[in-house]
């Protein structure tokens, strides 16, 4: 690689990185604005946005729901989609890529139709507006990935570690259970952050198939809809730092997972 292209690569990545955080620092730093309108110059700071924040008995309940709806859905998820990536990677049977390219599919569906077709779907099995109807798109939205991830680290297990186990007299439950289910464990715990920050973001979904409790995403939506100011920039400050949080123990917590398998 010749140095002209190493500075090319570079201004680019920077250009990437500039791109990406400078709107974040913007929106942290309006969080600090002694004024209800968003705009430079910063006269005077300030910490009740974000403080106000935690008082505010609202946000924390929609906070607290929309986590709710992100680990219930995710464990449905998690559950099904390792179900269909065992099943998908472990037996060859007549119509497997269709049945994997149905699994896919929801994962490919623009969200607004996705959206759509839920509400129709709910409406026609008289699934009422609220969290169970959230839940299960939700679910339907996320299994695929975890389907992709799962499937990917099961293509690298090798076959011996389950003929060893049937050996020694396991069944295919327990050498499932002793042998392939803890070798997935860096996969499932990496897939299943991903849902949880999918459904916990999920903003469509949630708007055409919530009930009158919003989750965070929707009252965010509503309160933009009077105007932007410092306290949509706080709530989101701190829904983003609980998640980079979150994200970067998942991250920590994979790798030594895959150090220890």
């Amino acid at each position: 690689m010749t140095r002209g292209t190493r500075i090319l690569l570079s201004c680019i990545y920077w250009a990437f990185v500039l791109y990406v955080f400078v709107p974040l620092m913007l929106m942290i730093l309006m969080g600090f604005k002694d004024s209800k309108f968003i705009g430079f110059p910063i006269k005077s700071w300030t910490l009740d946005w974000y403080l106000g924040v935690f008082a505010d008995t609202e946000v924390i309940s929609v906070f607290g729901y929309s986590v709710a709806i992100a680990v219930l859905s995710t464990l449905v998820s998690v559950i099904v989609g390792t179900w269909i990536a065992v099943l998908l990677a472990e037996r060859k049977f007549f119509g497997r890529a269709v049945i994997f390219g149905l699994t896919i599919l929801p994962a490919l569906v623009p969200g607004i139709i996705s959206a759509i077709a839920f509400r129709i779907y709910a409406r026609l099995l008289d699934i009422e507006p609220g969290m169970f109807a959230i839940i299960w798109a939700h679910a339907v939205h996320n299994v695929p990935f975890v389907v992709l991830v799962v499937v990917a680290r099961l293509s690298t297990l090798p076959k011996s570690y389950g003929e060893a186990a049937r050996d020694l007299g396991a069944d295919p439950l327990v050498a499932f259970l002793r042998v392939t289910l803890p070798y997935l464990m860096p996969a499932i715990m990496g897939a299943s952050i991903f849902c949880l920050l999918l459904s916990f973001d999920d903003f469509v979904r949630s708007f055409f198939l919530g009930g009158y409790e919003p989750t965070l995403p929707v009252l965010i939506f509503a309160k933009l809809r009077s105007g932007m100011s410092p306290e949509i920039n706080a709530i989101a400050t701190v829904a983003l730092i609980l998640t980079a949080i979150l994200g970067v123990w998942a991250e920590r917590s994979t790798r030594r997972m895959n150090k220890e398998s």
